[in-house]
């Protein structure tokens, strides 16, 4: 089966689950599952490729000068997960399918749900750390929308926050150690990095690469400090913390320290920090599991203490402890998934989890109890369980290790006191949920054991628990070797299987754990039934939920005092900020390191050119002048200035680029003339001098920074300029661009073939903000200061006097300069296409392309708007701009997908030669099709945003007219009352 299936299909099902129907969960139960079984069912066929220590490969080209492919690698210890993810997955599918409530959204749960098994997928099979990185970062974001699933519940929305900020910084935190061991190896493969572990211990960057890498990995798995996420993403319904928390999400921490342990492992600092955390949580995690009082709490601590675990034994830099950390990863996945779906399961049949409540269900509900007790008996370490088995491992791993004299003490303590805590925590979830009276009246339902196939799932975990315990060389040996043997580096150390070694140390702490678990127990209980322990000794006034939103809370309260003291409303103020910052940094960076001017030959003086650029000063000065009184001569003078730059684009020989400032020019014309709509009134008020005089000295100032700021980036320009570079790229493209490109015009050739990627790049940006600024003019209305005066004020400051005085009138007046016969306009219309059509037509070869031709389109559907009014276009023109960046995204995305299952790198450019009988030989290169998408992407999103504007501007002139109607309303009445009142007094007189 193709490993890139394995990924892709869950993603796929994701999309298909959420149109499906919400009122069938069969349908998307049947989907998700026949998703993770078949896909099990093939990484299941791979194994015997894998048993001998074998790696599948498949890498497609994406970015090979990068060195950053899409590479899935898969040998015995991604097998491992690969099974668990799938194969657990299948199951909890099926336990869903009953545990869900036909009032739940259910396409939502299994769409979120396929997706988060996709991107577990993503991060198991990647062989490239920067690509592992991405889909680390989409479980988190996944995690937190099963974590929220029930966003109604405040509880819920708070656990999947925190659950995403804490493994979030952690995936961010992992970038960076990624970035840092691709640097210190120079490739981010996984087979290179994971051949370079001498080079990587012996560099300087290790410490730094290592801490990264292992904040990454403490935040996923839950370890200490980072520890208190995971018992509040319990909110979750319980399908998903039997998923999340048992094969999968939390496993990812300890499968990257693993993936990893040829490399990172082997030092003082990997023992110090992965073992230190790893016994620090162990302890914790299983001492708080005592003392809760919630079934699925007390999971979520015993989940963290058994990561611990396995921390811990990755960090004794032991071959062998890395094995027994592989085989507890395998046991902890089977029996906590079952005891998660007990739990589920006396929740769904009692309607409660409390512990408190629960008592003598094994009556009621046997064939539950039965499964329950044997998983929870495999979580304490009873013999003949699998968990005995690697706990075994453990305790004799502690007992052996070789390191100074406190530490070869401390160690089997702590895995004593451990497994004391561990059984007692079962012994909690068996004798307390399962034996003693029945509860009666406590819960809020009759206790019953639920459907077959809810309960299936838990019978197949309990019989793997049953089967690896009792025979575990025939039935798991192979899996285990082929999994650990990629972890150790390829040879694995001498270990057994074996359900007997003798009477040892490690025996005699597994009996000390018994039965100093069964006393703990028992302690426990007298006090629990004097009153006693109702919270967790020594640490229940330390609350890691607490801590974190009163942390959340501080730094929220520093970003509004920073924006009180740095941030204001008026737009002028935040722009001088900008550029003074700006001045300042450049300022700086010249101070330290002094630039002069190259030596190239400048060219001859123009007169000509400079009268040129004369003009364009003026202008821009003199917009500057007018903005303060009338704003629409204002707009022209500065479209002037655009202009100029169009004619210095077209002095040096750049045509491209002055046909796209030009009609960029035209649409940022017609998108001020629209929003001049909501700028405030100016108030016609006489002021006394002195007041009229304090501008001077603020448009003085701006004066002055914008000059420094101009004269700076010209002298930069002129600095760069002047410079003669060996290295160019000119010539490259200048050479490459009609042989390789299939065009002579090179800057068009350059944005769909060369750079096409950072163009496709650009036009999903472009198609974001412009679903953003849709997104927000539909709520939007503009606050007018005019339409807050009355009538009769506003008629008086409105005296003609000057039209951009009214921003109303400012809208009206320029529109009426604007205003041609509106069949003339729809003349145009076609006229536009056919320039549209031309300039798309020749840009591979002339002056053109996708983007201009898209501007000019919109610019003549912007026209049919202004002039006819959005009704008219709206019920004659069908325009969907919506679409037509979706259309665009899809066919850009449909050009690089065909190099793509062509074999070629993403957006390779072919040219198919086709010989028709009139028109003879012509070409067809694919960066065409890349282009058409340019052009509707550009068109959609410049409609979009447009006429969104349009509609705002006629939607608020009707608010304007209406309010107008409605004070004369009110005038009207109040002098009406007025008279009437002095008629009354009158008549009294």
């Amino acid at each position: 089966m193709p490993l890139v299936l394995l990924v892709a299909l869950p993603f796929m099902a994701s999309v298909l689950a959420a149109f499906l129907p919400s009122n069938a969960r069969n349908r998307e139960s049947t989907l998700a599952g026949l998703v993770a079984l078949g896909c099990a069912i093939g990484v299941a066929s791979l194994f015997p490729r894998l048993s001998n220590g074998n790696v599948i490969r498949q890498e497609i080209e994406w970015l090979p000068a990068f060195g950053l492919n899409l590479v899935l690698r898969m040998d015995g210890f991604a097998w491992l997960f690969c099974m668990l993810v799938l194969g657990i997955g299948a199951l909890v599918v099926l336990y869903a399918r009953y545990y869900m409530s036909a009032s739940d959204p259910v396409p939502r749960f299994f769409s979120f749900f396929l997706a988060f098994m996709g991107a577990m997928m993503g991060v198991v099979l990647s062989g490239n750390l920067v690509q592992m990185v991405l889909f680390w970062e989409l479980t988190s974001l996944f995690s937190f929308l099963l974590i929220g699933y029930w966003h109604h519940r405040r509880d819920a929305r708070r656990g999947a926050r925190m659950a995403l900020t804490v493994t979030g910084a952690g995936g961010l935190c992992l970038l960076a150690g990624v970035l840092v061991l691709g640097h210190i190896v120079g490739s981010y493969e996984l087979d290179a990095v994971l051949a370079s572990g001498d080079v990587i211990r012996a560099h300087p960057l290790y410490a730094t690469a290592l801490v990264l890498v292992l904040l990454g990995a403490f935040t996923k798995s839950a370890q200490f400090p980072f520890h208190f996420w995971l018992p509040r993403a319990m909110a979750a319904p319980t399908p998903v913390s039997a998923y999340l928390h048992s094969a999968t999400m939390v496993k990812l921490g300890v499968f990257l320290m693993a993936r990893l342990w040829p490399v990172l492992s082997g030092t003082d600092a990997w023992f110090w920090l992965v073992g230190g955390a790893g016994a620090i949580t162990l302890l914790l995690g299983g001492f708080i599991a005592m003392f809760q009082r919630d079934l699925k709490a007390l999971l979520a601590y015993s989940t963290i203490s058994h990561l611990g675990l396995i921390t811990l034994l990755l960090g004794l830099n032991s071959p062998l402890a890395a094995v027994a950390a592989v085989f507890h990863i395998m046991n902890h996945a089977t029996f906590k998934a079952s005891l998660f779906m007990a739990a589920g399961i006396i929740d769904h049949e009692t309607g409660t989890r409390d512990i408190r409540k629960l008592s003598g269900l094994l009556r009621l509900m046997p064939i539950t109890g039965m499964l329950a007790i044997i998983a929870s008996a495999s979580m304490a370490g009873v013999p003949l369980l699998n968990g005995f088995l690697s706990k075994e491992m453990f305790f004799a791993e502690t007992v052996f290790i070789q390191s100074t004299p406190w530490v070869n003490f401390s160690l089997p303590v702590i895995a004593t006191v451990a497994g004391v805590f561990s059984v007692a925590y079962s012994a909690r979830f068996v004798f307390d949920v399962f034996f003693g009276p029945p509860s009666g009246d406590a819960v809020p339902k009759q206790p019953h054991e639920p459907p077959h196939w809810m309960r299936v799932p838990v019978e197949l975990l309990v019989l793997v628990c049953l089967v690896v315990g009792v025979a575990p060389a025939w039935s798991v040996g192979p899996m285990l070797a082929a999994a650990a043997a990629p972890v150790v580096g390829g040879v694995l150390p001498d270990y057994s299987l074996a359900l007997w070694h003798g009477f040892n140390v490690p025996l005699v702490m597994s009996l000390i754990a018994l039965a100093g678990g069964a006393a703990l127990y028992m302690v426990q209980r007298r006090g629990r039934a004097a009153g006693h322990l109702e919270h967790t000794p020594m640490l229940h006034r330390i609350d890691g939920q607490r801590i974190f939103e009163n942390l959340l809370a501080r730094l929220s309260e520093a970003g509004r005092r920073s924006r009180r003291l740095l941030g204001t409303r008026r737009m002028q103020a935040q722009l001088l900020m900008l550029v003074l910052v700006a001045v300042a940094g450049a300022g700086a960076s010249l101070w330290y390191t002094p630039a002069s001017h190259g030596l190239r030959e400048p060219l001859s003086f123009s007169p000509m050119f400079a009268m040129t650029w004369l003009i364009g000063g003026g202008c821009a000065l003199a917009a500057a002048w007018q903005a303060k009184f009338h704003r629409l001569a204002s707009l022209m003078l500065a479209a002037a200035s655009g202009l100029v730059c169009c004619i210095t684009y077209i002095w040096f020989s750049a045509p491209d680029l002055a046909l796209t400032q030009l009609v960029v020019e035209a649409v940022t014309t017609v998108l001020i003339l629209l929003g001049l709509r909501w700028l405030p009134m100016r108030k016609a008020i006489p002021q006394p001098a002195s007041a009229r005089l304090r501008p001077w000295g603020r448009r003085g100032r701006d004066l002055l920074v914008a000059a420094i700021a101009g004269c700076g980036m010209a002298s930069l320009a002129w600095m760069m300029m002047t410079r003669r570079f060996a290295d160019s790229i000119s010539p490259f493209f200048l050479e490459h661009a009609l042989p390789d490109g299939g065009g002579t015009n090179v800057v068009n050739v350059m944005l769909v073939d060369f750079r096409g990627f950072d163009t496709f790049g650009e036009i999903t940006v472009l198609g974001v903000v412009a679903l953003t600024v849709y997104a927000l003019l539909r709520r939007f209305r503009p606050a007018i200061e005019s339409m807050a005066l009355p009538v009769q004020q506003r008629l008086q400051i409105d005296d003609g006097s000057s039209d951009l005085l009214n921003p109303r009138r400012a809208a009206d007046t320029a529109v009426g300069y604007l205003m041609v016969p509106a069949v003339l306009v729809r003349l145009l219309l076609p006229l536009s296409v056919l320039v549209a059509v031309y300039f798309f037509m020749r840009g591979h070869n002339a002056p053109g392309g996708g983007f201009v031709a898209g501007l000019v389109m919109s610019v003549a559907l912007v026209l049919q708007f202004i002039v006819s009014g959005t009704e008219w276009v709206e019920e004659h023109l069908r325009i969907y701009p919506r679409r037509w960046i979706a259309i665009g995204l899809l066919l850009a995305l449909a050009t690089g997908g065909g190099a793509v299952v062509l074999g070629y790198p993403f957006l390779t450019t072919h040219t198919a030669h086709f010989d028709l009988p009139v028109l003879g030989e012509i070409h067809v290169p694919s960066a065409m099709f890349f282009d058409m998408g340019v052009f509707a992407m550009v068109l959609g999103a410049t409609m979009l945003i447009l006429t969104g504007l349009a509609h705002q501007s006629v939607r608020s002139h009707r608010w304007s007219d209406e309010q107008d109607e409605k004070k004369k309303a009110e005038l009207a009445d109040a002098a009406d009352a007025a008279e009437a009142a002095a008629d009354s007094t009158e008549g009294v007189r």
